[in-house]
């Protein structure tokens, strides 16, 4: 018997949707980055496309709901792109835009994503974790999930959440 709190394995896929290749957007929000010094945003398109997947689109803006918004929309109106990944964004400050660009394109939170994120986090830098607000929302019936801005976050994020359930999650919301 497998251990539930770890990554299902191969066996277990047939569950999680199989191998399809599915269309990615990513859009990095930063005010201290520019698309060539992107550490983060560069690491959730390597590790996508190192399993698999198609970067449809790639962009960064700055820190403004109005930019994430008129970047993302038109990139969620493309029949290319099944999934978002959103990078930066998600902590309190009030430079953290991420939730309300989300709420902006009236997006429909799916409560699951942020809370086993947190508890992966959790494990990793302590009780800081809880100031994340990092998220899954359904915009235009395609998933977006908004990540924090580290590479650690990222990297946890796209290993162990987004890769695995990504293509099910997809497949159940073409049904």
């Amino acid at each position: 018997m497998s251990d539930t709190k770890s990554t299902p394995d191969a066996s277990h896929r047939h569950h999680l949707g199989g191998t399809r290749s599915l269309g990615f957007a990513v859009l990095s929000v930063s005010d201290m980055h520019t698309e060539s010094d992107d550490p983060s945003g560069h690491l959730a398109r390597d590790l996508l496309a190192g399993a698999g997947h198609k970067i449809v689109h790639y962009a960064l803006v700055g820190n403004s709901v109005a930019d994430s918004r008129d970047k993302l929309e038109p990139w969620l109106n493309d029949i290319a792109v099944e999934c978002a990944v959103t990078v930066g964004g998600t902590g309190v400050s009030s430079r953290d835009l991420a939730v309300a660009t989300m709420e902006a394109l009236g997006g429909k939170r799916l409560e699951g994503f942020g809370e086993i994120y947190r508890s992966l986090s959790y494990a990793e830098v302590g009780p800081l974790a809880m100031i994340s607000r990092a998220g899954l929302y359904l915009v235009k019936n395609k998933p977006v999930y908004i990540l924090p801005g580290s590479e650690r976050a990222v990297r946890t994020a796209v290993e162990k959440l987004i890769l695995p359930a990504s293509i099910h999650l997809v497949e159940e919301l073409e049904r």
